[in-house]
């Protein structure tokens, strides 16, 4: 395990359609580790985007150099939990982060990650919209009301001692994911709080930080009718199994 300075970050940024988005996070990512003298590398996982995603990728990891940005694309979309389990493939770091590649999720908030993580020794720090001064910028009122929703019945029904568990920007010990990902069988949505349940049956320690989450600015949403029912299936599901 690598001690205190000579820890590396792993950034896991799965992509579907970001042309856009992806040279602006991944430029806010490099800035950021390098201005928080952090190690990184950024691992851009393609699932076949028609949109030319991979073009800009290429190109990306040319500017900032392979061993910083490593394109590890994949022929088709395979859901968001196979995407992690590819990346962590190629992951050389001994903290992974998940985040979204569409900008919702600021990487200023990562060193506030790593100091928590330090501060309490964590296994995972989850960035949360619903404690402190987190919050949720740009979602109308229905989206609002389908996370806070999940959230509450999810917190009634599974106890699982973290605030917000269908957010997907979050810090991990490499080997506390891996185990993670063995026990997971969730996907889509309900995948991010499976985790965290999963997590605290396993006694793993979950620290929180406030993140300001803010609706995409390009391209479209990927939540949908049927990713609100394959959630509740899955929240029962968990329920039964918890």
């Amino acid at each position: 395990m690598a001690a205190g300075g000579a820890d590396k970050f792993s950034v896991l940024l799965p992509t579907y359609n970001e042309r856009e988005n992806l040279p602006l996070v991944v430029w806010l990512l490099a800035r950021t580790f390098q201005e928080s003298g952090n190690n990184f590398e950024i691992i851009i996982i393609d699932d076949g985007s028609p949109d030319g995603t991979q073009e800009i990728a290429e190109q990306l990891e040319k500017i900032y150099g392979s061993d910083k940005i490593l394109l590890r694309p994949r022929a088709r979309k395979l859901g968001l939990g196979t995407a992690y389990i590819h990346g962590m493939k190629h992951a050389t770091g001994n903290f992974i982060v998940i985040m979204d590649a569409d900008l919702s999720h600021h990487p200023k908030f990562i060193p506030e990650f790593i100091r928590k993580q330090k501060e309490g020794n964590f296994d995972i720090v989850s960035g949360t919209r619903y404690k402190g001064n987190g919050g949720v910028y740009g979602w109308d009122l229905k989206r609002k009301l389908i996370s806070r929703g999940a959230n509450f019945i999810t917190q009634v029904l599974l106890r699982p001692g973290a605030s917000d568990l269908t957010g997907s920007f979050r810090l991990y010990r490499k080997e506390v994911l891996q185990k993670l990902m063995e026990k997971c069988v969730s996907k889509g949505y309900v995948f991010q709080m499976e985790m965290i349940v999963r997590a605290r049956q396993l006694g793993y320690t979950i620290g929180e930080v406030p993140i300001s989450f803010v609706d995409r600015v390009y391209g479209e949403s990927k939540l949908g009718g049927n990713e609100i029912v394959s959630f509740l299936k899955g929240l029962l599901t968990l329920f039964a199994t918890t």
